[in-house]
């Protein structure tokens, strides 16, 4: 008789697709998963590893579930149990440990009747699970791992080989997906950009990208995920090309994490500024209008005063659309753990600054879409009550009211009235199509005032 599981997610999209996979494996054994704890046999904890607060948080839940359903089995899975077992042994000593590669095997803690370690091993990548759409999203993990060993990162500890999934597999996940309903398909993974190296021939993101435009007919849209500058360089002219195909958003998300190449060689990263910006203005150069995103580390051991400016330069230089600022936290076992730290004030001060200039520029680059008309893909609830959430071509999100007339996955034209510094807000205008029916202006071509 199957058991009923309760999975409760925390991190990044690769901790959402191990979730994914370990639902789909249950179900497939005969087991249910359900939505409410309390309702469960087996409650599953996926983990991440990456943020101080984000772990302490964690740890809160752990001893909340435990208190509140003691007689539950219990699975700590995900990087946090992967990266730091001890910890979690010592916060829930009764539960069972499955590390991100054994996300496929997560059924023998839920069946066996005795604690389980599973913290070793590969990721099984001959097997795509079961894809799964939520409203008209799909996302598909094409590889984990990276190539590079950052000074300041814990989860290079729980996801320590690059393991790509084979280009076939990929296709047949996304030709489902679309089957399925989905049109924003997701392209996700530790470093993107690095997919394919471990794989014979060394097929390369812009390879993959370019097979599933081929092989899967469609109206639907590629989101590319996290890129590291350095891997992004070694295949951004091929990458570029792809991005020119309609079914793929003009959106590049490539952390920078410091302007300063004092900061960026004690973190150990494998670029200048000089060689950042130039994979920056070259993407602009080709498509003005994309969506750049980054992440800065504010306050990292190392980081003086000057250093600091660099950073705020680089921003004004560069104008990102996105910037996710993070103050530095210790994370165990890595290289900055060890090295002088800056007190907090100092990194709160500095993630305040940088915050200001990221909402200026924010305001500014979102402000010169106000007053045009913009076709967008409806992809589900927006972050904010009672709205829905839409995506223009290069990714921008765009609020429409909740009782608008839209449905997940179709395509509107969108007037927008009104922009902050993280998205805009539009208004249906009535009128429907895919590829080509509707034309798309660009933010400077203005159809009304732009509201200040």
């Amino acid at each position: 008789m199957g058991l009923k599981v309760y999975i409760e997610t925390y991190g990044c999209a690769l901790a959402r697709f191990d979730s994914a996979i370990m639902a789909s494996v249950l179900e497939e054994r005969g087991h249910e998963v359900v939505g409410d704890p309390s309702s469960a046999d087996v409650l599953i904890v996926n983990t991440c590893a990456v943020r101080l607060d984000t772990e302490q948080r964690i740890v809160k839940r752990l001893v909340e579930i435990q208190r509140i359903y003691p007689g539950k089995k219990l699975i700590v899975a995900g990087c946090l149990a992967a990266a730091r077992p001890g910890l979690v042994r010592r916060v829930a000593p009764r539960a069972s440990l499955v590390s991100p590669q054994n996300s496929s095997r997560v059924w023998i803690a839920v069946e066996s009747p005795a604690r389980v370690f599973m913290l070793g091993g590969e990721r099984d990548t001959s097997r795509m699970p079961s894809p799964r759409v939520e409203w008209a999203v799909g996302t598909i993990m094409i590889q984990e791992g990276c190539l590079g060993n950052c000074s300041f990162c814990l989860t290079k500890k729980a996801r320590k080989k690059l393991k790509s999934y084979p280009p076939e597999l990929v296709v047949e996940a996304v030709k489902r997906l679309v089957e399925l309903g989905a049109r924003e398909i997701r392209l996700t993974g530790q470093d993107t950009a690095a997919y394919g190296f471990d794989l014979p021939g060394r097929p390369s993101l812009a390879d993959l990208v370019g097979e599933i435009l081929d092989r899967v007919p469609g109206d639907y849209r590629i989101r590319i995920g996290m890129m590291t500058p350095e891997q992004a360089m070694r295949i951004i002219d091929d990458l570029i090309e792809v991005y020119a195909d309609p079914r793929v958003y003009k959106f590049f998300h490539i952390p920078v994490q410091s302007g300063s190449d004092r900061v960026l060689k004690i973190m150990n990263r494998k670029y200048t500024v000089s060689d950042y910006i130039g994979l920056i203005e070259g993407i602009r150069a080709r498509y003005p209008d994309s969506l750049i995103a980054t992440d800065i580390i504010v306050g990292h051991p190392g980081e003086g005063e000057e250093d600091f400016e660099l950073t705020l330069d680089l921003v004004r230089r560069l104008e990102f659309d996105r910037v996710h600022v993070a103050q530095y936290t210790i994370r165990p076992h890595t290289k900055s753990a060890a090295m002088p730290q800056l007190p907090d004030s100092v990194k709160k001060e500095r993630s305040r600054i940088l915050m200001k200039l990221v909402e200026e520029i924010g305001l500014k680059r979102h402000r010169r879409y106000v007053g045009t008309l913009q076709r967008a893909l409806v992809a589900g609830k927006a972050y904010r009550p009672n709205s829905v959430l839409a995506r223009l071509d290069n990714y921008y999100p765009v609020i429409l009211p909740g009782d608008a007339g839209v449905t997940p996955g179709e395509w509107v034209t969108v007037r927008i009235v009104d922009a902050t510094f993280y998205d805009l807000r539009g208004i249906p205008t009535g009128a429907r199509g895919g590829y080509g029916e509707q034309g798309v202006m660009s933010p400077s071509t203005s159809i009304a005032a732009p509201e200040r």
